[in-house]
């Protein structure tokens, strides 16, 4: 099992990024203080029960994505990735997996049967945002080892089992 796992900071983290301010003047209506725009595009709505919009939300901001496997494909260092895009980037990057799962098979003599990749998402606790947090690849690779004592006798075994099977008597 590989692929990649987005992960994020504490919204309690303490630090103050820049960000785009709202608006020309930087204050929204009626607050009479200045709002940062941190995901710029997003709704500056916040949900019931929520600590920021999307807009202001510094989790998604900060969330980084990073892949697991020991194999040589993208996101070996943490990246941002923005949420708009990150379901394509997820995607694209579980597909090297299973590029390297046909590579491999074809370079030892095996044959994939099966390469399936599942796309992860979670709720931003802070506002509440659906995002892709990560992706999963399984691949199963079946190789042929004929010279393997093992597999000789399962096959003897199987032979004799099969004997006299397709013989007609009624003759």
């Amino acid at each position: 099992m590989i692929g990649i796992n987005g992960y994020g900071n504490s919204p309690l983290t303490g630090y103050i990024y820049g960000g785009y301010t709202a608006g020309s003047s930087g204050a929204t209506e009626g607050s009479g203080k200045a709002e940062v725009i941190k995901n710029p595009g997003e709704s500056t709505k916040v949900a019931p029960g929520r600590k920021s919009s999307p807009a202001e939300c510094q989790t998604c901001k900060e969330r980084k994505y990073q892949d697991g496997s020991d194999e040589n494909v993208s996101f070996k260092s943490a990246q941002h990735i923005s949420p708009t895009a990150a379901a394509s980037r997820v995607r694209a990057h579980e597909q090297e997996h299973v590029a390297n799962a046909y590579s491999k098979a074809e370079k030892d003599g095996g044959k994939v049967i099966n390469a399936s990749v599942s796309i992860h998402t979670a709720v931003c606790p802070e506002c509440g945002r659906t995002y892709v947090s990560g992706g999963t690849t399984h691949t199963m690779i079946k190789y042929g080892n004929e010279k393997n004592p093992y597999t000789q006798n399962k096959k003897a075994n199987d032979a004799l089992g099969l004997r006299g099977q397709s013989i007609d008597l009624a003759v």
